[in-house]
């Protein structure tokens, strides 16, 4: 069975972004490494590669939900993207819904 990128996924990636400055003090440290590590080895099984970016079709075989945003990440409109890229993207559409909210 292939990794794929799902809403859980997500979910996981965006609480990694915004716990990383609270990472040593946070009760729930060893939960967000254990999510960190899953993100990159679903990261890693995608950067087919291994050049520490995704293209636009790697996304798409690995990642879809990624891909499906893959314009909104690539900022830089390079064509690809990286872990931390990605996590940008989570913590700015998080501080989205808040203000929204």
């Amino acid at each position: 069975m292939t990794p794929t990128f799902n809403l859980r996924a997500l979910s996981i990636m965006s609480l990694l972004a915004l716990g990383t400055l609270a990472h040593a003090q946070s009760p729930n440290a060893g939960r967000l490494e254990k999510a960190r590590t899953e993100l990159q080895k679903r990261f890693d099984a995608a950067d087919t590669n291994k050049d520490g970016k995704l293209t636009r079709e790697e996304a798409q075989a690995k990642m879809p939900k990624v891909y499906k945003n893959f314009d909104a990440i690539d900022t830089r409109h390079s064509g690809s993207i990286s872990l931390a890229d990605i996590e940008t993207f989570l913590v700015s559409k998080k501080g989205s819904r808040k203000a929204a909210g």
